[in-house]
């Protein structure tokens, strides 16, 4: 089991940039954790939130191809990396590469389980959007996804009575 105890040493709010840097928390994470368990203000919650969601989505950018290349050069990542993306791209390209930095855009912004700037770093990666469309299309996304979290989490969107709404249409359909 990982432990972060490490964290409760560490003032809120960088408590909230590392946990927004991280895959699966993220901003859906953060933002919460910073508002309600750490005491920020709504926009410190959020401020530091998408600066760190943003830094680990453009590290990736930038990373990920070269440690790709090195990490090709021992076979079994070779044959991983053929099989994923020949996988991926056979599955989702033409969507993709129609709409490109539009569906990037939504993957980021969108937030959900599996999406967010790290997927939408990787996806930008497999997809071969260049760094210069991926960069600031994932930086706009987790802008938008911080507001979304933002207003859910103080309220301002209720979920429970959307989906409450959502599900009763269907089921009068």
């Amino acid at each position: 089991m990982i432990s972060f105890d490490f964290l409760n040493s560490l003032p809120p709010p960088l408590i909230t940039f590392v946990v927004s840097a991280l895959p699966i928390a993220e901003l859906r994470g953060s933002i919460p954790l910073a508002i309600f368990k750490l005491g920020l203000s709504i926009p410190e919650a959020y401020f530091w939130s998408v600066l760190g969601n943003s830094l680990v989505g453009v590290l990736i950018v930038v990373l990920i191809e070269p440690i790709s290349k090195l990490l090709r050069k021992l076979s079994i990542f070779e044959k991983f990396f053929d099989w994923l993306f020949e996988r991926t791209r056979r599955k989702h390209s033409k969507k993709f590469e129609k709409y490109q930095a539009l569906a990037l855009f939504l993957f980021v912004a969108i937030p959900l389980p599996m999406t967010g700037a790290w997927s939408g770093a990787v996806a930008a990666f497999v997809f071969g959007v260049k760094k210069r469309i991926a960069i600031p299309t994932i930086i706009l996304g987790v802008l938008a996804a911080g507001l979304i979290v933002t207003l859910i989490s103080t309220g301002v969107i209720q979920l429970n009575g959307f989906l409450s709404t959502l599900f009763a249409s269907n089921n009068h359909s």
